[in-house]
């Protein structure tokens, strides 16, 4: 599986963005997606996830203001940005939990994509 984020940019403050993380492979095979955001000096922080079932959790900073969602057919995971924040600008990564069964274990894979960058001015 490997993953490729876009819709990054330039908005001003109040302004909307949606990110979009398209997956390559077999859909069912992902167990979990999510977004995850960085600034310089900083950890990376996780954003919003959702699970194959669609369960989705946010951190309490974008609460009512993000939505995560999936479309299987698409094979992606978009993070629409409402309601933007000067403190909302950093890199945003997509990570995938890839599943991958063996007649030994089912082991669980981390898979990253490359980042877009979110800049929202005052």
């Amino acid at each position: 599986v490997q993953l490729v984020e876009s819709g990054g940019g330039l908005v001003q403050a109040g302004g909307s963005l949606r990110l979009s993380c398209t997956a390559s492979g077999d859909p069912f095979s992902i167990d979990r997606m999510a977004w995850y955001r960085q600034t310089p000096g900083k950890q990376r922080e996780l954003v919003a996830s959702i699970s194959g079932g669609h369960t989705t959790e946010y951190v309490d900073s974008v609460k009512g203001r993000f939505t995560i969602s999936r479309d299987y057919a698409k094979n992606t995971a978009d993070l629409q940005m409402n309601s933007l924040k000067p403190e909302d600008t950093a890199v945003y990564y997509c990570k995938a939990i890839v599943r991958v069964v063996t007649i030994e274990a089912t082991k669980y894979l981390e898979v990253w994509g490359q980042g877009t960058l979110v800049t929202v001015s005052p």
